[in-house]
């Protein structure tokens, strides 16, 4: 249970309005409702330091299977168990098992894109917004592979109706969050999505979760993924 507050390891508790707080690491004060039961805050920015190591991984990798990747993205130190990473992780882990599955996109660079959207949707979107970051993950690699902008006509639609199959699936499981869980069920949305509508076909495998000791909101059988339903 050591993930919770990155300073301290103590519970997190959240705002329903933002207020200024300074964070911890890099000293800078920003608008939040976010912050620990001691009062600790980290930024985003520095919660998601490292993230471009996921480059490494991606341009490197030769799986057709987006949840495996996503794992060993997970496996790296920048990492944790609940954060904003997983809104650029789960949309790259996407594009290159997709990429690796036969689908046309220039990797490299929708990898850069994917990374620079994903880092817009902030921490806390999923109880804040009514919109999953790892959701929207989904939505944003389909918005990549089709090369979809707001004066698209079906790329418009497919991207939203991705980022809506990926959100049922989570709203289906109920919360309280976890960012691994989202991130699962929004790739097996996607890989049913795509396969559906392009014929293109990802590897999805049964996913086990290895995670669960490090939660502190884990839900247990309730889960689709935990290992008392396997």
């Amino acid at each position: 249970m050591s993930e919770e507050c990155l300073i301290c390891g103590a519970p997190l508790e959240y705002l329903q309005e933002e207020v200024p707080m300074e964070c911890g690491i890099c000293r800078k004060t920003k608008p939040s409702r976010t912050r620990c039961v001691r009062g600790h805050f980290v930024c985003d920015e520095c919660h998601t330091k490292g993230l471009d190591a996921i480059l490494g991984v991606c341009l490197t990798e030769t799986s057709k299977d987006p949840a495996a990747i996503l794992g060993r993205m997970a496996d790296l130190p920048f990492c944790h168990m609940h954060g904003p990473e997983h809104h650029v992780m789960v949309g790259a882990a996407l594009l290159t098992a997709y990429k690796n599955a036969g689908g046309d996109v220039d990797l490299p660079s929708a990898l850069e894109e994917m990374i620079a959207r994903g880092r817009s949707v902030p921490g806390g979107a999923c109880g804040f917004w009514g919109a999953c970051g790892a959701g929207i993950s989904a939505g944003i690699f389909l918005a990549l592979i089709t090369k979809s902008d707001p004066f698209a006509e079906e790329p418009f639609a497919l991207a939203n109706r991705m980022t809506s199959e990926a959100l049922a699936r989570i709203a289906e499981v109920g919360g309280p969050r976890c960012c691994k869980r989202d991130s699962y069920l929004s790739i097996l949305a996607a890989v049913d999505f795509v396969k559906e509508k392009f014929g293109i076909e990802m590897d999805r495998p049964e996913i086990v979760c290895r995670h669960s000791a490090k939660n502190r909101q884990c839900i247990g059988k309730r889960c689709p993924f935990s290992p008392a339903n396997h």
